[in-house]
């Protein structure tokens, strides 16, 4: 074994750990680290780690590195052979083994080549070494300028945010290879936002670097320089500016601009008036700057206050009428609050501000003003015409004081029962006033002032009228009263009791008893019951309806009135025919047929000839009906006829001869003369029957008397009828 065997033996076990990376895993990998010799294992080639610099702008090829086999003898005997990419067009080798680039090379696109190497004896063509693959790689040199992608940036942060708040981050990048030096590792520095903001050089993390309010400055500009090879020649840097807003927190509380406002509202203004408006400024902007208005204090409680949620202001409204004449100042204490509350800001005071309104009361020509709301006022029934009810007042509180006239102005009605003096608001009567037809009278009485007849006031006057006692006791509906012809002495036949149209003072008594003219020879006598009713009971045994059917009781009623009244109301009592005990049914038909002046004979006459009336006019109607459907059957065959067809032709109107009608019958038609029968000896007969017996009449009638062919006439039936009565 000769010495460059050894040699190569020792520098293969040297590479085991060292040896280039093949194409397929050197582009995964990302390193710088250097190498003095590279061979492979089992050849005989040596040559140094082959670079070459980026961007070389030299005219003449530039030398990479040289690959030499350990049988070179350098006598030219043996010819390098360069293949892969880039061979020949980028790459030359010469006959040294010595490795040149032809033209410029950008690392950023691409970062290495992959080549391989030959060598052959130059005369006999054979390979004196097996092909070897080798890589150049593209040393990167600063080239690229960092930039801001995502540029411009804008951002928002709190106001008031402590101190390290992160507000964003901008990055920045570089075409250089960040494996080699310093050619794209970045350092980012603050050119402006100094003292507020800072920058993590190596995140390019912007942070808050004190506290800012809004109210004061709520924009920053902030410029972010990122730059490589910092410290180094040649180095290259970009800037980009960000945008920081500040976003508002409620830091501010409301502040009235003045401790005192003036207002001024008409005495004349409705409730509901708008007096005036008022704004709390507050340096917060949206929600945070929403308050609500409160009054504190207001001694009259005339006026309130809402918030316009549009215009943050609070609007004093009027609560209810306000008088020049009895209060011209008002002062109210104003309080607004804002509505949302940060907790992180509680310690800074109080959101909320205080201040005051001085409402001035402006005087207007009011309408004249009465005494009193309403007057209730009293008379009694019955006074005479002019009587006085009472007097209204009222006068122009302002300070011409104008004169005031009186009218009564709701229905003409009231206005004839009553009337006002002009002048001095005396309410009098013109007619008597009667408690039982109306015990209240509500009239409205206007005041009026003389100079401006525009202004007009209202009162109600209600007028009750007192009762006077001027009606008598009386019964308080007609009593239906019977009693039995057998009935016993001392018998309860009626309860009765009164009414008063009288509005007595104390509760009503009413007293009962007989009138004097009927005490001594009555039938009955009447009983009081000390509690405004009273029995009549019987004082005699036995009644007679034929003696006597009436009685008629005068009953005197006296009331507690002052003075007391009395009255004579007429009972009357029927004699009914029954035993002890009243059926009132029963004694009401009674009654009425002595009223009517019939007996019960009589009246079951007179329902008998009703029946008969009612029997002929169902038989006239039977009767009827039976003959329209004989006559009907009869003369059915009558119209039947049947048509002939033949072919003759007809000798025109001059020809009656050529053909015999009768041919065109099938049978003849012949109507046979049927003689009615006598009925003048049946219906005599039937009238003789009637004047002996009603009750007789149908059954006789029915069996002597051919229904069918007898023809009524009403003349006889009304004479029949007559007869009838004519008996009872």
């Amino acid at each position: 074994m000769n010495c460059s065997t050894i040699l190569s033996l020792v520098l293969s076990l040297v590479q085991l750990g060292h040896c280039y990376p093949t194409t397929q895993n050197f582009s995964a990998q990302n390193t710088d680290q250097s190498y003095t010799t590279i061979q492979r294992v089992k050849r005989g080639w040596v040559w140094e780690p082959l670079f070459v610099t980026e961007e070389q702008t030299s005219t003449m090829p530039t030398y990479v590195g040289q690959l030499k086999s350990d049988l070179d003898k350098e006598d030219g005997s043996l010819q390098y052979i360069l293949t892969g990419e880039g061979a020949d067009s980028i790459f030359f080798i010469n006959e040294h083994g010595k490795i040149y680039v032809r033209q410029k090379l950008d690392r950023e696109k691409k970062s290495f080549y992959i080549l391989r190497a030959q060598v052959i004896n130059r005369k006999t063509r054979i390979p004196i070494e097996p092909d070897s693959e080798f890589i150049i790689k593209v040393r990167d040199i600063n080239d690229h300028e960092p930039q801001f992608l995502d540029g411009p940036y804008v951002a928002t942060v709190p106001e008031m945010s402590p101190e390290g708040t992160s507000v964003t981050q901008v990055t920045a990048t570089d075409g250089d290879d960040p494996s080699y030096g310093n050619n794209a590792r970045l350092l980012y520095s603050l050119i402006q936002g100094q003292p507020y903001f800072s920058v993590e050089p190596k995140t390019g993390v912007i942070r808050m670097a004190s506290q800012m309010d809004r109210e004061t400055k709520d924009q920053y500009l902030v410029i972010i320089q990122a730059k490589d090879m910092v410290g180094q020649a040649g180095a290259f840097s970009a800037t980009a500016t960000v945008t920081i807003n500040l976003s508002d927190v409620n830091d501010n509380p409301p502040k009235f601009q003045q401790r005192l406002y003036y207002l001024n509202v008409s005495e004349e203004a409705p409730v509901g008036t708008t007096v005036g408006r008022l704004l709390a400024e507050d340096s917060d902007v949206g929600e945070n700057a929403a308050m609500n208005y409160f009054i504190e204090e207001d001694s009259s409680d005339a006026f309130g206050i809402i918030t316009d949620r549009d215009t943050q202001e609070g609007v004093i409204i009027l609560k209810k009428r306000v008088d020049y004449e009895s209060k011209r100042k008002h002062s109210v204490r104003v309080k607004a609050v804002n509505r949302y509350i940060d907790d992180r800001f509680l310690k800074e005071g109080p959101f909320e501000d205080i201040t005051i309104v001085q409402i001035s009361v402006v005087d207007a020509d009011e309408a004249p003003v009465f005494t009193l709301e309403s007057y209730v006022m009293e008379i009694a029934e019955g006074a005479e015409n002019g009587s006085l009810v009472g007097i209204v007042s009222a006068r122009d509180l302002d300070k011409d004081d104008s004169p005031v006239r009186y009218s009564i102005v709701q229905g003409v009605h009231l206005k004839r029962l009553f009337s006002i003096n002009e002048h001095n608001g005396t309410i009098i009567t013109t007619e008597p006033l009667d408690r039982e037809k109306a015990s209240w009278h509500n009239i409205t009485v206007t005041a009026t002032e003389t100079r401006n007849p525009e202004k007009i006031s209202e009162a109600n006057v209600y007028i009750q009228v007192l009762d006077v006692n001027d009606h008598a006791p009386e019964f308080p509906k007609y009593y239906e009263t019977y009693v039995c012809e057998n009935a016993i002495p001392g018998q309860l036949i009626q309860s009765i009791s009164a009414v008063d149209k009288d509005d007595s003072a104390e509760s009503h008594q009413f007293y009962f008893s007989l009138a004097q003219e009927a005490t001594n020879n009555s039938h009955f006598t009447v009983k009081d019951n000390q509690d405004n009713t009273a029995g009549i009971f019987t004082a005699v045994s036995g009644f007679s309806r034929q003696e006597q059917f009436y009685f008629f009781l005068p009953i005197l009623i006296l009331d507690n009135g002052s003075p007391p009244l009395t009255s004579t109301n007429t009972l009357t009592v029927t004699v009914c025919d029954c035993d002890t005990e009243v059926n009132m049914l029963y004694c009401r038909y009674g009654a009425f047929l002595y009223s009517i002046g019939l007996s019960t004979e009589a009246l079951v006459a007179v329902l008998a000839c009703l029946l008969i009336l009612l029997v002929f006019f169902l038989a006239i109607i039977g009767i009827r009906q039976q003959r329209k459907k004989t006559l009907f059957s009869e003369k059915v065959e009558e119209f039947r006829e049947n048509i002939v067809r033949y072919d003759d032709e007809g000798g025109g109107e001059e020809d009656t001869e050529a053909f015999d009608i009768s041919a065109l019958r099938t049978r003849t038609v012949l109507r046979t003369h049927k003689p009615r029968k006598k009925i003048n000896t049946e219906i005599h007969s039937l009238y003789r029957q009637s004047l002996q017996c009603p009750n007789k009449i149908t059954s006789n009638y029915i069996e002597h008397m051919d229904i069918k062919k007898i023809g009524f006439h009403g003349n006889l039936i009304h004479m029949t009828v007559f007869k009838c009565f004519s008996t009872f």
